[in-house]
């Protein structure tokens, strides 16, 4: 009849709002190879790889009711064109071009009654070359039973790998008397799991009279003449309007750093991140920028076995307290980099080539199951999530096409305006930043200042004067993937 949707993951699929939709994204830059990269070559290619993820023709199926959590069911009339699109940038087809269409494209929830996924394929970027923008729901890759779809249209090579012929056929949908029958027989089995999916259902509704009383308390106060408590920089209530920012960075120089001071590259990148927060608050000349700031920083541990065998099971949530306060490039990371070493310590944390080794993995997988740990804190532990991934050291082929770079574009959770995903590829390291388009609308200037923050940690790190190694920043508006 189909699969219900597990516990966990029923979360995902009922917090979703217009405001804050459930999907993570990635945004891949590919040098198309000798026989080009166009939407036919990548329709056979999705189509070919959708065999090793059933749940990518699936639908979410109501049970009458909402008797018992809602099933996965085979889509009668899924259509592989709809899921993979196409679209094209004007002239000059530049990288802040690119984000502008990432933006509107994430903004959007995806459709409900149709399987929880697209792959566009954006033709017209400078140099020939296309992206794609993979984008899918929370409740799909949870990296035990699915992967994210990009995992596997990714080769370590530019001939494909053969996968066995797909001879699926849609299974008939149940019947509402079918639906009814089966949450009647399933709280007779297990009794506790329709009162489970009561609560859920009970706490999204008063998350919603919540975030109703707190938009009329504001209103309250207008009417009054009382200002309301205005909001942290960091806080806030989001918009269906997304500003997506991307910044592409050398990995050599987060080794250089992390070479000079010890600790790990992820220390390198959380303290990047510090430096590039307190330069943001302070041109927007907020008291913020003199208090620490917490972060959640999703990582894999491994407390039972000699190597790492899966993903999705032995993800951990860690809390960093960014030192924003502390003027020293290099103070900052020495205290990112301490408060990382006890959790290494104490948990038992994989060294980032332990994780690549890891069955399975991939960058996009990984962020997704990041991005769940970070819903399901819901934002009230930490001011914002920055989920880094190492990624292979080697070129990626998908179709014969390069990929050249590879941008994470985490999801927002309702209160927190900002997210930042990092993946290392290929000798480079990508930021995605995320942001409500209402609440931070200088995105841009805090992606500057990630690429300042390098610079001057870098700087400190090789003692040549401050500002002399300007040409290795990276880039946040430069055109897509040019000169890398």
């Amino acid at each position: 009849m189909g699969e219900r949707v597990r516990r966990r993951d029923l979360a995902f699929v009922i917090d979703e709002t217009a405001t804050a939709p459930r999907h993570n994204a990635t945004v891949e830059i590919l040098e198309p190879g000798p026989d080009g990269l166009d939407h036919d070559r990548l329709l056979a290619l999705v189509a070919d790889r959708l065999a090793l993820v059933p749940r990518y023709r699936q639908r979410l199926l109501e049970v009458p009711g909402h008797l018992a959590a809602p099933l996965w069911v085979d889509d009668d009339r899924f259509d592989l064109g709809y899921h993979v699109r196409r679209s094209a940038l004007p002239r000059p087809g530049s990288l802040d071009q690119l984000r502008d269409l990432t933006a509107r494209i994430v903004s959007r929830p995806l459709d409900r009654s149709r399987p929880l996924w697209e792959v566009y394929a954006v033709e017209g970027l400078q140099g020939g070359r296309v992206a794609l923008l993979h984008k899918t729901h929370q409740a799909l890759v949870d990296g035990l039973h699915t992967v994210d779809l990009g995992q596997l249209l990714l080769e370590r090579g530019p001939d494909a790998r053969e996968v066995d012929p797909d001879d699926w056929e849609p299974r008939r949908r149940p019947s509402p008397a079918a639906l009814l029958a089966g949450a009647v027989a399933e709280g007779v089995r297990h009794p506790t799991r329709p009162a489970a999916t009561a609560r859920a259902g009970l706490a999204a509704s008063y998350r919603a009279v919540d975030r109703a009383r707190a938009r009329t308390g504001h209103a309250v106060a207008a009417l009054r003449g009382r200002a309301p408590e205005g909001p942290s920089p960091l806080t806030g209530t989001l918009s269906q309007q997304r500003l997506i920012a991307l910044v592409e960075t050398s990995l050599a120089d987060h080794r250089t750093v992390r070479a000079a001071h010890g600790g790990t590259v992820n220390d390198v990148v959380l303290a990047t991140v510090a430096g590039a927060l307190r330069a943001w608050l302070m041109t927007r000349g907020e008291d913020a920028a003199l208090r620490p700031v917490r972060v959640l920083v999703p990582v894999s541990v491994n407390d039972t076995e000699e190597e790492p065998t899966s993903l999705g099971s032995q993800i951990a949530a860690h809390h960093v307290d960014l030192p924003l306060g502390e003027a020293s490039p290099v103070v900052r990371l020495h205290q990112v980099s301490w408060s990382n070493t006890d959790h290494l310590e104490s948990r038992r944390g994989i060294a980032a080539d332990r994780l690549a080794r890891i069955s399975g993995f991939a960058p996009t997988t990984f962020h997704a199951i990041g991005s769940r740990m970070a819903a399901r804190e819901g934002g009230q532990s930490a001011a914002l999530s920055v989920v880094n991934v190492p990624g292979p050291q080697q070129p990626l082929y998908a179709a014969g096409a390069r990929m050249i770079a590879s941008y994470p574009v985490p999801p927002l959770v309702p209160g927190r305006p900002l997210a930042i995903g990092v993946t290392s590829y290929d000798g480079r390291l990508f930021y995605g930043l995320t942001a409500d388009r209402d609440q931070v609308p200088d995105l841009d200037v805090l992606a500057g200042c990630l690429t300042e923050a390098l610079v001057e940690l870098v700087d400190a790190s090789s003692g040549a004067p401050r500002g002399a190694r300007r040409g290795r920043r990276g880039r946040t508006g430069s055109p897509a993937g040019s000169g890398s």
